[in-house]
């Protein structure tokens, strides 16, 4: 078994390769920047979920690697303490948009052929903040952007039925990292283990879910 987890350097991506390592699974994890974490359970790979042509440099690296999971959870947050009435610019949409949306199109879009060879799942991180119920105002980037990956997601889930793929949303929780924050509710390593048992059980019965850690059904 073949994991491949976008994002990894740390936080929730670093906490999920570290438990996928830890239950014995081959881990290939991306970083983005000058040096891999010294992780050595790990196969580290650069990868800027923005730019095609990094895309294209991973599938070819991997070119022979079979994925029995791949799991899309790079992702930013940048608009914390933002006003509506001066800030929200638009190059952070952008930005956003390139890394929590199309970075994860990307992603899948490159990594597909391995995907089929392993016969393998998708997992896409979303967030609660992506749900239409669960509008509570603000962080209206951050919000727009898991919407649309949640959209995105359930959309493959479509396409990708028929070649036998699964495609799951996740929600990971309100978790203790960079930007969860220190009063989030649970730990990295809470989270990494709950969604990896989600990942265990993701099938074609419930391909297009949108479930949290715990293994709950989120409303859309």
């Amino acid at each position: 078994m073949t994991v491949l987890i976008t994002g990894a350097t740390r936080g929730i991506g670093r906490a999920l390769a570290t438990h996928a390592a830890e239950r014995g699974g081959k881990v290939v994890a991306t970083y983005r920047g000058a040096s891999a974490p010294d992780i050595k359970a790990i196969e580290w790979h650069g990868l800027d979920v923005t730019d095609p042509l990094s895309h294209q440099h991973l599938s070819e690296r991997l070119a022979d690697r079979p994925l029995s999971l791949l799991v899309c959870n790079a992702g930013i947050y940048l608009e914390k303490g933002q006003q509506l009435e001066r800030d929200y610019p638009a190059e952070d949409w952008a930005e956003t948009f390139a890394v929590n949306v199309t970075g994860v199109f990307l992603t899948i879009q490159s990594l597909l052929p391995q995907v089929r060879a392993g016969k393998g799942k998708i997992a896409i991180i979303s967030s609660q903040m992506g749900s239409d119920t669960n509008a509570s105002g603000g962080s209206y980037i951050y919000r727009a952007s898991k919407a649309a990956v949640l959209n995105l997601g359930r959309n493959l889930a479509v396409d990708l039925r028929s070649e036998g793929i699964p495609v799951g949303i996740y929600h990971p929780g309100w978790v203790q990292t960079d930007m969860g924050g220190h009063y989030a509710q649970i730990t990295p390593q809470e989270a990494a283990q709950g969604l990896l048992q989600r990942f265990s059980v993701l099938s074609l019965k419930t391909s297009g879910c949108f479930e949290c850690w715990d293994g709950r059904a989120h409303p859309f």
